[in-house]
């Protein structure tokens, strides 16, 4: 009888982990990403070369992520990627919410 009572929530917390280790990986991947971007910015003048450098980062999931990119002309200026991706949680658990996972990574413009 306790085992029937117990199963419920153990398999409960166990796929509670699994969906914050994913949505962990899509995190480190957004800020991965924004961090190609900023690098790309801060050394070519053109805006496209660092959105280009984030979206191959972010591979597969780059057609639903927004890329905001921020480029100041003057050396030294810092270069900004924002990147904002949605993310839906997993339906059998959450309900199939959607969170805005953000990446952000800035460097210092170089050229």
């Amino acid at each position: 009888m306790e085992f029937a009572l117990i199963v419920p929530v153990v398999l409960l917390v166990v796929l509670a982990v699994a969906e914050v280790a994913v949505v962990a990986r899509v995190q480190l991947e957004l800020v991965n990403a924004a961090r190609e971007g900023a690098r790309e910015a801060a050394t070519s003048p053109d805006p496209a070369r660092a959105l280009a450098a984030a979206r191959a980062a972010l591979g597969s999931g780059a057609d639903a992520a927004r890329i905001n990119v921020s480029r100041p002309h003057v050396v030294g200026s810092t270069a900004v990627v924002e990147i904002t991706l949605p993310h839906t949680l997993a339906p059998a658990m959450f309900g199939g919410s959607i969170i805005e996972l953000r990446g952000r990574a800035a460097m210092r413009v170089e050229q």
